[in-house]
């Protein structure tokens, strides 16, 4: 019986190996059971344990971009007016829809349809899509000179474009007509109607008388008379009197006219400022004979300076070339005041060949050309052309000349001349006295 177990021991080991640790798990449960007699097999029992992932997936579902206008939005084509500062938002008439970018300036520097690429939300969807719109015109040409009662010699041709000033907002070259006869031929009066019209057919019209003067008698029994100077003249010192405030301070604006002054003297009188004419441009310079003596005088006087530029530049090249002139003359001079930009010639704008908008534009290119040298820039107008001409140029300063004892401009200024008529110690003979207010 012995030897039979011992059989059965050797064939179960030889049938279960013993060559890696599972084999010698085995033999020791081998070993276990061999020392129970009553066993007479052996069983083996495999256990399989399976293992489950579970992965939860997330699905994103992306919101539709539509690439046409919903219909109620009505983003046909929407007519912008030249040169106005207009916003993509502009664009939308209905303010339910949420533009994406609404401050955005649309380009409105030519006329014509052009086409902007807007994203925006309305009803909960996304939108996505160009927009066109046209650029037009419909601002009159502006009359700066009527010319309404013309005088000329009998004979004399008569040109109207030699008596009346105009300009347009978009047209450099506005069109000049007339109906009516004038026959220069035949002293009298003549009435005609005269129009301006632009290439959008935009028209102003009015009426002038032309008087064609027969042959006059020259033989004079008194001599020439000249007229009485009944103009009153203005003391710099009752200006000061009337207009003292906070933060008010009084000047006066020299050139060549007021001759050699006694700065001290103006200092006495009460005298804060000078801004003094640095030259004048009709195609080439000539410079204020009396520049640099006013500069040296006035700054050894304790006097605030500025210098200003009458000129008729007509082109980006002469405006950018009048700020490097100034440079040079300045010769690194510091100045208390920006450099005033001083243009006049209304009377016959059209012979500049420009649009109002291409002078406004100018005056913003000499003061960025003048900024690359330290120096800023102030705009020198008119009530009547400020209102009427010069655009509304809030970043900058604005020297009004309004010749009354109150003002009634609505605009922005910062400095008034008030009067060309004024009077100071220091100056033999008139002089403009201006306000500041800081």
């Amino acid at each position: 019986m012995y030897r039979k177990l011992i059989a059965i021991y050797i064939i179960t080991a030889l049938l279960t190996g013993c060559s890696d640790s599972d084999s010698s798990s085995a033999m020791s449960q081998a070993d276990a059971n061999a020392d129970s007699s009553q066993i007479s097999s052996s069983t083996t029992t495999t256990v399989t344990t399976t293992t489950t992932t579970t992965t939860t997936s997330q699905t994103t579902t992306e919101q539709v971009v539509y690439t046409e206008p919903h219909q109620d939005l009505n983003l046909g084509l929407k007519q912008v007016e030249v040169y106005s500062k207009s916003t993509v938002g502009d664009l939308f008439e209905n303010k339910k829809a949420i533009v994406e970018s609404p401050d955005e300036i649309i380009d409105t520097d030519t006329l014509g349809e052009k086409e902007i690429v807007v994203s925006y939300t309305y009803s909960g969807n996304k939108y996505n899509h160009a927009i066109k719109y046209n650029i037009v015109d419909t601002t009159e040409p502006l009359l700066l000179n009527g010319g309404w009662n013309i005088s000329l010699e009998q004979g004399e041709e008569f040109i109207i474009s030699d008596y009346v000033g105009y300009a347009d907002n978009y047209d450099k070259k506005p069109v000049l007509t007339y109906t009516g006869q004038v026959d220069t031929s035949v002293p009298g009066s003549y009435q005609i109607e005269a129009t301006v019209s632009d290439s959008s057919d935009n028209k102003t019209t009015w009426e002038i008388t032309v008087n064609v003067l027969g042959e006059t008698n020259n033989d004079d029994d008194g001599g020439y008379e000249p007229p009485v100077d009944t103009i009153e003249r203005i003391n710099f010192s009752d200006v000061v009197t009337q207009y003292s405030g906070d933060n008010t301070s009084f000047g006066i604006d020299v050139s060549k006219w007021q001759g050699d002054i006694d700065f001290e003297a103006v200092k006495k009188a009460g005298c804060s400022f000078v801004i003094m004419r640095i030259g004048s441009y009709y195609d080439e310079y000539t410079p204020d004979p009396y520049f640099e003596a006013n500069l040296k005088g006035a700054k050894e006087a304790g006097l605030k300076v500025g210098v200003y530029l009458y000129t008729t530049a007509n082109t980006e090249e002469e405006v950018i070339d009048n700020a490097n002139w100034i440079k040079e003359k300045l010769g690194g001079e510091m100045l208390d005041f920006p450099v005033v930009f001083d243009w006049e010639s209304f009377s016959y704008f059209q012979q500049y060949e420009m649009s109002i908008h291409d002078l406004n534009s100018y005056f913003e290119l000499f003061s960025d050309t003048l900024e690359e040298y330290g120096y800023s820039a102030m705009l020198y107008g008119s009530k009547n052309y400020l209102t009427n001409f010069w655009y509304s140029f809030d970043d900058y300063p604005i020297w009004l000349a309004h010749y009354t004892s109150e003002t009634d401009y609505t605009g922005k200024y910062d400095m008034w001349q008030m009067t060309c008529y004024g009077r100071i110690d220091g100056i033999a003979g008139d002089v403009d006295i201006n306000i500041l207010y800081e």
